[in-house]
């Protein structure tokens, strides 16, 4: 009997997806233009915090587009059209995620020539989003308190691959059984160095904290 040939496959199957988002970074920095990947849960408020950040951005002199992506519709786009930014809706054909590729399509699309900062708005999807670098120079993250305080522990790539978690819908903090500071230990235990802002983007409380947050990073990343 013939021996079996065992052949060891180390490469990522992501590692082409990697490479392509690394040169995108790279070109993002050489135009001026900050990416910044925007995940959650479907519901969880992503289009209604950028309806309420953006404007405070403009204030700053920032010059925002947004990149909508989702598998049909371009209800949201409209929305965040309405604060003046400049917006575009990408459909995915059914795909639960961006990659590099698809993101640098959008920006494409988008034509950042006279935008300072790109929000791409990901799928609502916890799993697929967290897997796939978008080239994108931070990531953020909402996750509503609907969703209960146990999410990192159950989506932990989700919570490992953010550098900033927004605790979204703290107004109805009294009907849910959440507990926030249960929530920031198992954020923080996922990532240590996560940034962790409670807001309510329906009534803009906490929002003007992320903006700053925001600013600042667009501000080191320019000057680095």
């Amino acid at each position: 009997m013939d021996k079996v040939r065992v052949i060891e496959i180390k490469k990522s199957i992501y590692a082409d997806n990697n490479a392509r988002a690394e040169l995108l970074r790279g070109e993002l920095k050489e135009k001026g233009v900050f990416l910044l990947n925007l995940m959650s849960s479907p519901g969880s408020g992503k289009t209604t915090l950028l309806r309420s950040v953006i404007p405070m951005l403009q204030k700053n002199k920032l010059r925002v587009g947004v990149m909508e992506a989702d598998i049909d519709s371009d209800v949201d786009a409209r929305a965040v059209a309405e604060t003046g930014a400049k917006s575009i809706q990408l459909h995915t054909g059914g795909m639960c995620h961006l990659d590099a590729e698809m993101t640098r399509q959008g920006l494409d699309a988008l034509r950042t020539d006279d935008i300072d900062l790109a929000v791409l708005e990901n799928v609502g999807n916890l799993v697929c989003p967290a897997e796939f670098d978008t080239g994108a120079s931070v990531s953020a993250m909402i996750l509503s308190v609907p969703e209960g305080d146990d999410k990192p522990l159950k989506y932990p790539l989700m919570f490992t691959v953010c550098d900033v978690f927004l605790i979204n819908k703290i107004d109805v903090m009294p009907y849910f059984d959440f507990d926030m500071e249960k929530c920031r230990r198992n954020i923080l235990m996922r990532n240590p160095n996560a940034v962790i802002i409670p807001i309510c983007a329906r009534t803009g409380e906490g929002v003007d904290v992320f903006a700053k947050w925001l600013q600042d990073r667009v501000a080191a990343w320019k000057k680095a």
